[in-house]
């Protein structure tokens, strides 16, 4: 099994980053495209495992494949012949509960396992299936399968889900673009990521009003229609960079990049002590001769400050000048990476959903294993400001969600490689 060695010896970074298409936009966008009865063309989708694994699904189903020599994807879902999402396929990833969606609103069934993916918390699917019987569909959950029908098209419904949920919100947008009647959805979730599936729906020809706020109305349509359409960046990735600069006193760039999508991030990077740069297109970060200070924060829904970026904040925190709180109010398990860290030589304390983290001077190298995709991100960073070799394990996980790291890291002067 792969491994990624870090070596801290080249010290500081320089340069700039391409930032890839966003996963978390890319894999619903991806299981929308069910939704069309005419090809649809994605450009700028990322190639990780996740995707990979994606249009494994889709193509499971019957769904047409095509790749060209741009790396954009063309999607034709006329020819779906199975509604079903094996155990095999989805075990490895929670986004797999997005066919459900698009399945039973264009077809009237689907049977999709109960998914697998990152161990970082319940992220239980009751809130989905409670608003799909709600627009009518009938769910029984039998041997680890949901299994939703309904009886023609779904109806329109009025929707208030209990907590902020993602993957959620973009399950019943999905479910209701083509039920008959409106559907209100509050309390939805207002990510770039869910306003990306939003905008993409309403090309195809959707009607959707409310995009980016927290109250979604969704006026039933006949039909969607393929269309082209370029993923959104990945705005984890940019801020995972701009953290590896952080760390190690460097200035960088990070290109083809939405700046705005990163406010909250930003506001703690200043509070640390970097200079901040945008364009419309890229942020430059400055930490030069700079010395990191603890910054404070809660992990809370979009717009505030995203639980995506909170181990790499961690690693920032434990070679700070001083002493920190981060409060994770998301994932109940998110904070498995601690222990990796300290044998790092970090100093983190955890009280309930608190990590307490007083800043070292420096990190030793150690051999470390990754538990979630975030978490192996932080243990690459953590890497680069430790002395000697850092050796990170089940490596698997980061390449669910960074493409081409090595070699993006490479370019801006990091020893970071495979063994």
């Amino acid at each position: 099994m792969d491994k990624l060695v870090v070596d801290n010896s080249q010290g500081v970074l320089s340069g700039s980053v391409d930032i890839s298409g966003s996963k978390n936009a890319a894999l619903p966008i991806l299981m929308a495209c069910l939704l069309a009865e005419t090809p649809v063309k994605l450009g700028n989708v990322p190639h990780l495992m996740d995707v990979t694994t994606t249009l494994h699904l889709l193509g499971s189903m019957g769904v047409g494949l095509l790749f060209d020599e741009n790396r954009c994807i063309e999607i034709d879902a006329s020819t779906v012949l199975h509604k079903q999402a094996t155990y095999d396929l989805v075990k490895t990833m929670r986004a797999s509960i997005l066919v459900l969606g698009p399945l039973l609103g264009r077809f009237g069934e689907a049977k999709v396992s109960l998914p697998g993916g990152c161990a970082i918390g319940t992220r239980p699917v009751n809130i989905h299936l409670d608003g799909m019987q709600k627009m009518g569909a009938q769910i029984d959950v039998e041997n680890g399968y949901i299994v939703a029908r309904s009886q023609g098209r779904l109806k329109g419904a009025e929707i208030v889900m209990p907590m902020v949920t993602v993957t959620g919100t973009e399950n019943l947008i999905m479910a209701a673009v083509l039920a008959e009647g409106t559907t209100i959805l509050r309390n939805a979730a207002r990510e770039p990521e869910v306003t990306d599936l939003a905008q993409f729906l309403v090309k195809m020809g959707a009607n959707i009003t409310g995009i980016g706020t927290d109250t979604l109305v969704i006026e039933g349509v006949c039909r969607l229609k393929g269309v082209e359409y370029a993923v959104i960046p990945d705005r984890i990735e940019a801020g995972t960079y701009l953290a590896a600069a952080a760390i190690t006193q460097s200035k960088l760039t990070v290109n083809k990049v939405n700046p705005q999508h990163l406010g909250a991030v930003l506001d703690k990077f200043m509070e640390a002590g970097a200079k901040i740069k945008t364009t419309a297109e890229s942020i430059t970060i400055d930490m030069r001769g700079r010395r990191l200070k603890p910054v404070n924060l809660v992990t809370e829904p979009y717009p505030l400050f995203p639980t995506d970026m909170q181990a790499q904040f961690m690693v920032m925190n434990a070679v700070a000048d001083g002493d920190s709180v981060i409060e994770e109010t998301i994932f109940e398990n998110r904070f498995m990476h601690v222990p990796e860290l300290a044998r790092m030589g970090a100093q983190i304390e955890i009280d309930g959903n608190s990590a307490k983290i007083r800043g070292v001077p420096r990190l030793k190298g150690a051999t470390v294993m990754a538990t979630d995709l975030r978490a192996s991100a932080s243990l690459v960073l953590a890497g680069l400001v430790a002395e000697g070799e850092t050796v990170i394990e089940r490596v698997y996980h980061i390449d669910r969600g960074y493409e081409l790291i090595e070699e993006k890291f490479h370019k801006i002067g990091a020893q970071v490689f495979r063994r």
